[in-house]
């Protein structure tokens, strides 16, 4: 690509974010669509964050990303849409003249997965590992995908009722269940669940194993992504047979959003990006089957 004085800057926020894919397949997104902008990962500690948005503002920066931890603190910041406010998390900022205006994209991401995987969850259950600002971008892919019950399991009691009084508000129709964070009963009800979701944290750490044996048939997300795609949570689906996935079909698709969002343009085509992407990092081909005409 060539930088020069027209270059337009976008990025990623987060806290680490030396990690991240997004810079890798945000480039090809700009790279195919001819625009002359550069992607950009910046390192914000949670302390900085308020110094940050206004750094990324004076230095005219058109739009970037959100990841952890910032995405529910960004989010008070922010000019929200309708998803953000549903969600009470943004991971998606763009500049507008009357200051950041924010969506997020991340729950259209899960649908999107979720269709890609041809798994039929209506009038079937659910389980959901998790309780922060990912985990309320699933709920509202499921809302609009009817399951019978959502299980919730997730290690702070008190996050984990807060996460249910906000989705019963948000979405009545959504039968939302608490579950113990036990083994006993994550073992029988992730035997009768069609699809399993991990939105915590675990499997960041790659020395980490997923704190449960998981059971049943069906297919599984992660939202955490590696580069060989083996995360502790996928690991753990896997044993049982599921057809399961790591975060990396969902970052796709949550990024090619945003990026429609910020170029208002058709979404790119999630299906070659993610053969792009495996084919990068060395991964072995895991194709979605309801992509295969291009999402």
């Amino acid at each position: 690509m060539k930088i020069d004085g027209m270059t337009k800057s976008y990025g990623i926020i987060g806290w680490p974010v030396k990690h991240s894919l997004s810079p890798r397949f945000q480039m090809h997104f700009l790279q195919q669509a001819r625009c002359n902008a550069a992607y950009l990962p910046f390192a914000v500690a949670p302390d900085l964050l308020a110094p940050a948005m206004e750094g990324l503002w004076a230095l005219g920066v058109q739009g970037f990303n959100v990841t952890v931890p910032h995405k529910e603190s960004v989010f008070q910041m922010v000019d929200a849409d309708a998803d953000a406010r549903l969600i009470g998390a943004v991971n998606t900022v763009r500049r507008a003249e009357s200051g950041w205006q924010a969506t997020n994209t991340d729950w259209l991401g899960f649908k999107a997965v979720i269709d890609g995987l041809n798994v039929d969850i209506e009038g079937r259950q659910v389980l959901l590992f998790g309780a922060g600002g990912t985990a309320r971008a699933a709920l509202r892919a499921l809302a609009d995908l009817r399951p019978g019950a959502v299980h919730i399991c997730n290690r702070s009691s008190e996050r984990l009722a807060a996460l249910l009084a906000s989705a019963r508000d948000a979405y009545p129709e959504l039968n939302c269940q608490p579950l113990s964070w036990r083994q006993s009963e994550v073992r029988e009800v992730s035997a009768d669940s069609s699809l399993l979701m991990n939105t915590t944290t675990i499997g960041l750490n790659t020395n980490q194993d997923f704190p449960f044996v998981l059971n049943g048939s069906g297919a599984a997300i992660d939202a955490v992504y590696q580069p060989d795609g083996a995360t502790a949570f996928v690991r753990a689906a896997m044993a049982s047979g599921r057809r399961s996935v790591d975060g990396l079909p969902m970052l796709i698709a949550q990024g090619a959003a945003s990026f429609a969002w910020w170029h208002d343009c058709d979404s790119p085509d999630c299906n070659r990006t993610l053969d792009y992407m495996q084919q990068s990092l060395g991964r072995d081909r895991v194709g979605l089957p309801g992509w295969k005409e291009g999402a």
